[in-house]
């Protein structure tokens, strides 16, 4: 992975999938990620950070931007709180898969 891969995905939201795709504009290993939706159905960028709190735990921080225009300017409540909502089942669904792998990683 380097700047300025690309990556496409598939995900569920509000009840539809979504397809779009990711370009990484930077990218520090075990330390930082933030990529862009290069092609998709609403422009956001998304940060992801990693910090060691101990020697066998680690932090990780997910951060969504976005600047909606138009019409879409009148659902940003609606659409904040939904972001959030997934991505607290996104993130509470990757630690349940990093914890029960743990012991074969």
């Amino acid at each position: 992975m380097t700047i300025g891969s690309r990556i496409a995905f598939k995900a569920q939201f509000l009840g539809r999938e979504l397809e779009c795709v990711n370009e990484i504009v930077e990218y520090k290993l075990h330390q930082k990620l933030i990529m862009r939706i290069a092609d998709g159905p609403f422009p956001m960028e998304t940060t992801y950070t990693w910090e060691a709190i101990d020697e066998n735990g680690t932090r990780m921080t997910l951060r969504n931007r976005g600047n909606p225009t138009g019409f879409s300017k009148i659902f940003v409540p609606i659409m904040s709180t939904m972001m959030k909502r997934a991505n607290n089942k996104d993130l509470k669904k990757i630690k349940e898969i990093l914890e029960s792998n743990k012991n074969g990683l």
